[in-house]
């Protein structure tokens, strides 16, 4: 199959009536707006609430900048320009801004703005400093989208990180495999890199970034064999999202073909509540009896899921929601509190973990870390600034 065309111009969505592309042009003029012809074929454009068109096609609550741009206050995590450090094992590096998709749910909304540079191509100054700290075997490789990257500069990437004899793990952060799978089973470049430094002991995971199972075509089951038969483990993670798969029979189903493809689910998400993404942000309370009924349609494989809100302080695990009480832990910790397990209040509107009354008794506001300069951690009702991070 050849390689799909990318629009950047919701002017050139053909399928939407002429006046709803001109009333979505304020919201393309703000946030990026980018799909591709493969992925709009999947769209049933006589149903005006399909989620794939909800996932790729701007809204109009997206102007409606409820919540803060950073939610989980990534800005306090850079160490050096790109890198952030939350977790002792774990880095992450900014390489690219440019995603295959822009997804409108995205948490890092705030990148995709014309008046903010976060990201950036010189990946050198984090490469130094996990090269400096041994204590880092953990590498995650996002964005944007890493495999956004051409099969040249990321296979460099991948070679010096491997040049690390403490990085084990490389994490590539992506949703191509469904996006734009022909690039993956096609790219014999990105494959033989794959092959090259994804080895028995040393393992490259793709974290695809899969919403709903009709994303999951023969193109991407394809992509994902490729990927293994080239070394690689897929592993998935999704937010819940109010629209898309916000229903036990769809999640339900999306765990069990991702388990029959070798995908292991990973991660079912609560959405972050960031600025211009309130369309798509459910109560907690909602999102895990959704998600406990999904896991009750499918086998022990689909089962290993785990309800998490990625927290400025940590992964927080939803254990349970029962009789208005949420019983919660540290599944990761920037403060070592790994495994400390919570009962809190949960009101029916709850949605974030600072909704629930007392969370504050077990976290403290990080500080500053670095000089590295970032654009986020601004409020809604403010504009977003350039901010040395101290």
């Amino acid at each position: 199959m050849p390689q799909p065309k990318y629009i950047t111009d919701i002017g050139k969505i053909a399928q939407l009536p002429e006046t709803e592309r001109e009333n979505l042009k304020s919201i393309t003029n703000k946030f990026v707006f980018r799909v591709n012809d493969y992925y709009l074929k999947l769209i049933d454009w006589n149903d005006p609430n399909d989620p794939i068109r909800k996932l790729v096609i701007p809204n109009e609550g997206e102007l409606k900048e409820f919540g803060r741009w950073d939610a989980s206050d990534e800005d306090t995590n850079y160490v050096v320009p790109g890198c952030q450090h939350k977790y002792d094992s774990t880095a992450l590096l900014i390489v690219s801004e440019v995603c295959g998709a822009y997804c409108r749910y995205c948490f890092r909304k705030r990148l995709f703005r014309n008046d903010v540079k976060e990201a950036t191509s010189d990946v050198e100054p984090g490469l130094d400093y996990i090269a400096s700290h041994p204590e880092i075997s953990n590498v995650l490789l996002t964005g944007g989208d890493s495999l956004i990257l051409a099969a040249p500069k990321l296979r460099a990437i991948l070679q010096r990180l491997r040049e690390i004899d403490h990085v084990k793990i490389i994490r590539l952060g992506s949703k191509i495999p469904v996006f734009n799978p022909m690039r993956i089973y096609e790219d014999e470049e990105l494959l033989a890199a794959i092959r090259e430094f994804s080895g028995p002991e040393k393992r490259i995971y793709v974290m695809a970034h899969i919403n709903h199972p009709r994303e999951i075509t023969p193109e991407a089951v394809r992509g994902f064999d490729a990927l293994h038969k080239a070394g690689a483990i897929v592993v998935n993670q999704t937010p819940v999202l109010k629209g898309i798969n916000d229903n036990p029979k769809v999640l339900g189903e999306l765990l069990d073909r991702l388990s029959w493809a070798g995908v292991t689910p990973y991660y079912f998400f609560i959405n972050r509540p960031v600025a211009g993404n309130r369309e798509f942000v459910l109560p907690l309370e909602k999102v895990y009896r959704i998600v406990e009924e999904a896991k009750s349609l499918t086998s022990g494989l689909g089962k290993r899921v785990r309800l998490a809100m990625s927290h400025t302080s940590g992964k927080i695990e939803i254990l349970a929601i029962e009789n208005g009480m949420a019983y919660l832990k540290y599944h990761q910790s920037r403060d070592g509190q790994y495994g400390r397990f919570m009962m809190l209040d949960c009101p029916k509107d709850a949605s974030w973990f600072d909704d629930l009354p007392g969370s504050d008794r077990y976290w403290t506001p990080p500080q500053k870390k670095t000089e590295a300069v970032v654009s986020v951690n601004a409020l809604s009702d403010m504009p977003v600034q350039r901010v040395k991070v101290r």
